[in-house]
């Protein structure tokens, strides 16, 4: 059982550096798929999504490999197997952004419904609603989506939510449309900005992006083109809440502090020293954090994939603070993993009421999703004794190498196959 054995070894000291966005490298992957020729992504972290999206790309008919830096080139056939099989894309959400590229450009898209983390309903009814305003025709059986179209015709599209992975789909698709398409309510996050620079560099027109209006003007084709993934701003958060729950002084290298503004005030707000440098980010901290009120939104707010992060901070802060989760229903299933540490934290609906506590207490917890998961991690850092994280395979999803950066900043953190002691 592949699991994460977790010691406080008091405050962290020393810098790293930010590994590529996951939620951009996936979508500029996929991307690939919308002209022929090899397209490289630069800045591609060592993740399990990594891995799942080269198998979904290579099923389509792509052909991916790593070069000796370590980018990723696609190379993308004249003609692809528009299909994105089950098998693979139960394991990873993040898979539906094959369907706008392979509509745009093969006119034709068979896509298993997606899978991925576990934390309450994530229907796709947006995507397929808005790609269907565009013109495809949709129909659902056997767990497929099947989608068809002559050539998409650009349109005004009005999100219900600014969805990031919709937006990145719709726009993706709009890029190879007939005429102009308008989103609006599209998501800001950076990580769409990074994919309409990739889809700009491969002949794309696009305007607005970082905006709530995002404009496309349909091109007949696109070409391949180089590109740099951002750095990751939830890797940048998970390495910032070590800090406040165990101390220290801290640099983290190619961070981008405008990306994350909310959550780090909310971090300001808890006593953590920050400082944008021009190497990215810097972070001091010493004591116990105060408790503060946090609330999830869409970019620019605090961001739902920041909130496990936040909540184990929490628990060892001093006073109450109310956390509310306006995102996703079902974020709060690691709360009991974290109460079995010894957290004080109380649940109705999508509110938490976490009350600090001075120290957890190790104990064996297993890691629900991504995100939390590398809370539970965290929150070893502020326990008495041992404590070993299970759930191995989902925080290898999104941290390449997490427990190499965390010792490389001091702490006592390393990777066991062995079994969970008092087990069998």
């Amino acid at each position: 059982m592949r699991q994460f054995i977790v010691r406080s070894a008091g405050p962290l000291r020393g810098e790293v550096t930010v590994q590529g966005a996951k939620n951009s490298v996936l979508k500029l992957m996929a991307a690939s798929l919308l002209a022929e020729g090899t397209t490289r992504v630069g800045n591609v972290p060592r993740i399990t999504d990594v891995e799942t999206m080269v198998e979904v790309l290579t099923a389509i008919g792509a052909v991916v490999r790593r070069d000796e830096v370590g980018d990723v080139l696609v190379t993308t056939p004249a003609h692809c197997n528009p299909v994105a099989p089950y098998e693979l894309v139960e394991r990873m959400r993040a898979s539906i952004v094959v369907l706008g590229p392979l509509l745009a450009r093969h006119h034709f898209a068979r896509v298993s419904l997606p899978g991925g983390d576990d934390f309450g309903s994530r229907p796709i009814d947006i995507h397929l609603r808005a790609l269907s305003e565009l013109g495809a025709e949709f129909t659902t059986e056997h767990g497929y989506v099947e989608g068809r179209c002559d050539r998409l015709v650009g349109t005004r599209v009005v999100l219900e939510y600014p969805s990031h992975t919709a937006t990145d789909n719709i726009l993706a698709a709009a890029t190879l449309a007939k005429g102009t398409t308008v989103i609006e309510n599209a998501a800001r996050e950076p990580e769409v900005q990074d994919l309409a620079e990739l889809l700009g560099a491969m002949g794309a027109r696009i305007s607005g992006a970082g905006t709530s209006r995002l404009e496309i003007e349909g091109v007949d084709e696109l070409h391949p083109a180089s590109h740099r993934a951002v750095a990751d701003r939830v890797e940048a958060a998970t390495l910032l809440a070590a800090v406040a729950i165990a101390g220290g002084d801290v640099r983290l290298l190619g961070a981008h502090h405008e990306h994350m503004d909310m959550y780090l005030e909310k971090l300001a707000a808890m006593g953590v020293d920050i400082e944008p440098t021009v190497t990215g980010i810097s972070a001091r901290f010493a004591g116990r954090p105060l408790a503060v009120d946090v609330s999830t939104l869409p970019y620019p707010g605090v961001a739902t994939d920041y909130k496990p992060l936040l909540v184990t901070v929490l628990a060892v802060a001093s006073g109450v603070a109310i956390v509310s989760e306006n995102i996703y229903a079902g974020r709060f299933r690691y709360v009991d993993e974290l109460r079995r540490m010894g957290a004080d934290i109380r649940t109705e609906g999508h509110h938490a009421v976490v009350r600090g506590v001075g120290r957890l207490s190790g104990a064996p917890v297993r890691a629900p999703d991504i995100r939390a998961g590398a809370a539970l991690v965290l929150a070893g850092l502020a326990a008495e004794g041992e404590t070993r994280v299970t759930g191995v395979e989902h925080i290898d999803r999104g941290y390449e190498d997490f427990d190499g950066k965390l010792r490389a900043l001091g702490a006592d953190v390393r990777r066991s196959d062995d079994q969970p002691a008092g087990e069998s």
